[in-house]
């Protein structure tokens, strides 16, 4: 046992991995092999099992990458890292729900970390389960976006690095994939960034997608970066919004926040920020709606006062300072 072992303390032991129904294939009868301690977590560096199998027919071997404590923590797949529930990666799911991620990114503490969220999580399946109060804009949102069917056509061969080059000599024998790589913004993926949320190039396509389809394309104009909240609570005051703003963007700075200028009488408000970067991140946050005083807050870009020529009164189309 590792745990008579004071070096192996921290070691993960399992007998089944926790996997997404697309990693696990089709194929109702999977030979999987399971190796303890076979690698490092490719988050908190603990020793773990590891389980390698084959999805299906003509499709590559799969393994998990990270162990069950940091899956049980993000509720996502052992091996694909996407949530459980939704199918959706971390960054979508944590953004549209306000969720912040604790986890430490750095080598230094995470593997204190994941040891500590072993008796946090206590019986419960993942640590989304502990912290339940969420957001039911965000919560429809996810609906919207969620992937229900197996997705297979992720477990295919990975590309043949031969065939690009126009080196491969095996023909149709060859276990790999004959097509041409495509390189764009969906290329580099690595595990930190996915498993944490942060600088996914396939979150960012999804949610820039979510936003533009739900009104909120982002203007050709740079220098935009106010956001128009209507219908307001008639008891919302400049301090709620502005709390609940940024309650609803964990990931955001306070000083990122340049104001709010609530308007009272029209119950509306500008929520102006420092750079257009967190103003579209706010945007595809709030896509579904934002939740202010137990009301459903409409959300629109604001307009730059130059657009008509002339500054007009105080609405969607202006930018309060």
């Amino acid at each position: 046992m590792p745990k008579a072992d004071i070096n192996k303390a921290g070691w993960e032991q399992s007998e089944f991995p926790i996997l997404c129904e697309t990693c696990l294939g089709d194929n109702a009868f999977v030979r999987m092999s399971k190796q303890e301690f076979g690698r490092s977590c490719g988050t908190c560096a603990r020793p773990f099992t590891v389980f390698r199998w084959n999805p299906g027919t003509g499709m590559r071997f799969k393994t998990t990458v990270i162990c069950q404590t940091c899956a049980k923590i993000k509720n996502v797949c052992q091996t694909c890292l996407l949530d459980l529930e939704y199918g959706l990666p971390t960054q979508v799911r944590d953004t549209a729900l306000g969720v912040e991620s604790e986890a430490p990114t750095s080598e230094i503490n995470r593997e204190y970390y994941a040891q500590n969220m072993e008796g946090k999580l206590d019986g419960a399946k993942s640590l989304l389960d502990v912290n339940s109060k969420q957001s039911s804009a965000g919560k429809e949102m996810l609906k919207q976006l969620a992937r229900t069917d197996p997705y297979y056509k992720r477990n295919r061969a990975h590309i043949c690095s031969f065939f690009a080059k126009g080196e491969c000599n095996r023909g149709d024998g060859c276990p790999y994939r004959h097509e041409k790589p495509v390189q764009n913004e969906l290329s580099k993926q690595n595990i930190p960034d996915r498993y944490h949320g942060r600088n996914d190039p396939v979150a960012k396509k999804i949610l820039s997608t979510h936003a533009a389809s739900m009104g909120l394309q982002p203007p050709e104009d740079q220098n935009i970066t106010s956001l128009f909240l209507t219908s307001l609570s008639p008891t919302s005051t400049e301090e709620t919004v502005r709390t609940r703003v940024l309650k609803s963007l964990p990931s955001v700075q306070p000083s990122q926040l340049k104001s709010v200028v609530h308007v009272a009488k029209t119950r509306c408000a500008f929520v102006n920020w420092k750079d257009r970067a967190t103003a579209e991140l706010a945007a595809q946050a709030w896509a579904n709606g934002l939740e202010i005083d137990n009301e459903m807050v409409g959300v629109r870009w604001g307009r730059s006062k130059s657009a008509s020529g002339k500054a007009p009164a105080a609405g969607p189309s202006s930018v309060v300072a």
